[in-house]
């Protein structure tokens, strides 16, 4: 019995260890579409190349919703040559191109930060 605790105990310390290094963090960039973002259709990994072209509206939120709405594109965060996927469409719903600070917790290897709390950038 004594060594079932202590294995109990052993697990639940060695899981705490891993939740905590995967603490919460403050992740800065733009809200956009996966296809831009990820150059689907971009060079640049930005709206530059559709907004010249304007078959995807004048601005990046417009570019953004109408990727996500009519492409099949769906939220990320790009921020600098990183791009997360984000879990919480229905918090980030409303930023789409507008720079922000996410709250969250990144799943390394799924390349997704789960979101906590969004906010514009003042940076």
């Amino acid at each position: 019995m004594k060594k079932r605790i202590m294995l109990c105990l052993a697990a639940m310390m060695a899981l705490a260890a891993v939740a905590q290094s995967q603490g919460v963090h403050a992740f800065h960039g733009e809200v956009s579409d996966s296809q831009c973002a990820m150059n689907v259709h971009s060079l640049t990994r930005s709206h530059l190349e559709m907004l010249k072209s304007k078959s995807m509206g004048g601005t990046s939120n417009t570019c953004s919703v109408y990727c996500i709405a009519r492409l099949g594109g769906t939220l990320v965060l790009s921020a600098g040559k990183n791009v997360y996927r984000l879990d919480r469409p229905d918090l980030v719903h409303g930023f789409e191109g507008q720079k922000v600070k996410i709250t969250g917790t990144l799943d390394a290897k799924a390349n997704q930060i789960h979101v906590i709390k969004i906010e514009l950038d003042d940076e």
